[in-house]
């Protein structure tokens, strides 16, 4: 008859666990085991370079070798993943005289132990075991995690929570960019400060109890002052509520981030950060435009655009930036694109040097404007260009659209 198995949490911190075998098997098995703090010891006469990568940084030991019975000796745990089924074979045999509880990758019906489909949330593990269907199991154990992170299955308030503030990149703009660390602090606060550029479809998903604070930076329009928003969330923090300060893109690139991180820590409030894709690099990623590219460039520089060359408050030297032979990704630069792209004309940047405009990154409405410097301007007045925009400038532009240039 075959029995169901009987669920226990193994605690293998400091304890030894032998993994027979370095292929891609061994490499998916080995990084659970180092988060749950194992003595690892691979036998295997080869290894994976990940695995290799992790020897490197001393997160287990190799034994560079065929498997011998005796390296089970002092093992609390074994994960047996060779394509050889004799190894395998020998491997639970040993393990059995020793009474070890062994997991094999070819044979479940041959191993005392399987691995079950795991994640965390919330001080929560869920392990989920489908009688040896590994994709059932992993579906399972999503529907599982997700109804825990919108509150199907958990319960907000019978959560345990830290009063304090979490700064939330949303990342460019889809929601399915928005990390799964940042979304699970969105589900736990009590309270969201959020930003016009932050994924407003997130903030439909926000229980009914938590308190949202609109500080939208509308340009040319009503604006929370920055000392506000830093007032908003130390004082929600200091009533004993979990903050989450959540914006688009990272917290800090051009996000003021860190005058807010100044502000808590000034007031004695814990505040920690959850980084978000950061605009620059994931809106032409997306659009299809790599920021740098193998003999093209070495470098690439990140710019806020906001103020125009020439500004007495811009910090930006730009003929600096004209001699730069890489890339050049502009941010908040779409009203003074023009202003900027004869500035670096002046200073010698070529005249056909291509460039990209990626509207709407990452959104339904996202699209593509090309242009040279020498045509910028008159580019972005005939596509009725609006932010939010990137705008990428130099060859990695040619690279992406060649047809074009």
């Amino acid at each position: 008859m075959d029995l169901p198995p009987y669920p226990s949490g193994l605690r293998l911190a400091g304890r030894r666990v032998v993994v027979v075998g370095g292929g891609h098997v061994a490499q998916r098995r080995i990084p659970a085991l180092i988060a749950a703090g194992a003595q690892i010891e691979v036998v295997s006469p080869h290894v994976t370079p990940a695995i290799e990568g992790m020897l490197g940084s001393g997160e287990l030991r190799w034994t560079p070798r065929g498997f011998e019975a005796a390296d089970l000796d002092g093992a609390w745990y074994v994960v047996c993943a060779t394509a050889d089924t004799g190894v395998n074979e020998a491997v639970s045999a040993a393990a059995e005289a020793r009474r070890i509880f062994c997991v094999r990758s070819d044979d479940g019906l041959a191993a005392t132990a399987w691995t079950p489909a795991v994640g965390r949330h919330g001080g929560v593990t869920v392990a989920v075991l489908s009688n040896r269907e590994p994709r059932r199991s992993a579906t399972v154990r999503d529907e599982i995690l997700a109804g825990m992170r919108d509150g199907t299955l958990d319960a907000r308030h019978d959560r345990p929570r830290t009063p304090g503030v979490v700064l939330v990149g949303g990342g460019p703009g889809d929601p399915d960019l928005v990390s799964v660390a940042g979304r699970k602090a969105l589900m736990e606060a009590d309270v969201v400060v959020a930003d016009r550029l932050a994924p407003r479809e997130l903030l439909s998903e926000l229980p009914a109890d938590v308190e949202l604070v609109d500080v939208a930076k509308l340009p040319r329009g009503r604006s929370a002052l920055q000392e506000e928003i830093n007032r908003v969330i130390v004082e929600r923090a200091l009533e004993g509520k979990s903050v989450v300060r959540f914006k688009g893109g990272d917290n800090f690139v051009f996000g003021r981030g860190f005058e807010e991180v100044i502000a808590c820590r000034e007031a004695g409030v814990p505040v920690t950060v959850i980084p978000g894709l950061t605009s620059p690099v994931a809106v032409p990623g997306i659009a299809g435009i790599p920021v740098t590219h193998r003999g093209v460039t070495h470098e690439f520089t990140v710019i806020s655009g906001h103020l125009p060359p020439g500004h007495p408050e811009s910090l930006t030297n730009w003929s600096a930036v004209a001699g730069l032979s890489g890339t050049l990704v502009l941010m908040m630069a779409v009203e003074n694109a023009p202003a900027i792209a004869a500035a670096l004309l002046s200073a010698g940047r070529p005249v056909a040097t291509p460039v990209a405009v990626v509207c709407d990154g990452t959104m339904p409405t996202e699209r593509t404007v090309l242009a040279t410097l020498g045509t910028l301007a008159t580019r972005l007045e005939e596509e009725a260009v609006r932010p939010p925009a990137v705008i990428v400038i130099g060859e990695v532009v040619r690279v992406a659209h060649p047809e074009a240039f």
